[in-house]
């Protein structure tokens, strides 16, 4: 859990490092704003793991578990355990291609249609974890089949690799260009 969390947080901090040098927003307090909402929209993401250990599939050994370490209070063993296990989960909330379309799609409603930094960090943060994570799920198992799983499509490396190349460009037009 604390190499993803460092994985996300340093790839966060790069792109947002850039966002804030590109649009010079260093001389208000103001543009902290965007920063919360980076951080917060970072964290969000894995939010569909407890879902699926409290709501999807709570019967699931797995689910049980963590649930049994968050009611310890044992939160970081179980952050642990469901960072160890993502790949058990079959069908996750956030984690899919549907999902990310769909989400894209709302970044960009986000970021043209309101002035709240808090919310354009949020957004971005939250679409360069999904971004992140596929990306490291490419990398791991040479697939992004568990990412199409409720599209019922099989991308092939050539499909994936594009699909990859566009949500980074995504990102940078988000990020930069609104």
């Amino acid at each position: 859990m604390k190499k993803e969390a460092l994985l996300h947080f340093s790839v966060l901090i790069i792109y947002f490092v850039l966002i804030t040098l590109y649009k010079r927003w260093f001389d208000n307090p103001v543009y902290l704003l965007f920063w919360i909402g980076g951080i917060v929209g970072t964290l969000l993401p894995d939010f569909d793991h407890l879902i699926y250990s409290y709501i999807s599939r709570p019967h699931d050994l797995t689910s049980q578990r963590a649930r049994l370490m968050i009611s310890s209070r044992e939160v970081g063993k179980a952050a642990d355990l469901l960072a160890i296990t993502r790949y058990e989960r079959s069908s996750p909330i956030f984690h899919t291609a549907f999902f990310q379309i769909f989400f894209a799609a709302f970044t960009f409603f986000v970021i043209t249609s309101t002035g709240s930094l808090l919310g354009r960090g949020l957004v971005l943060a939250f679409l360069l974890h999904l971004t992140v994570d596929q990306t490291k799920d490419y990398l791991d198992t040479d697939s992004l089949d568990r990412w199409f799983y409720n599209l019922n499509v099989k991308p092939t490396t050539q499909t994936a690799s594009f699909y990859l190349l566009i949500n980074f460009l995504l990102l940078v037009f988000f990020g930069l260009f609104f």
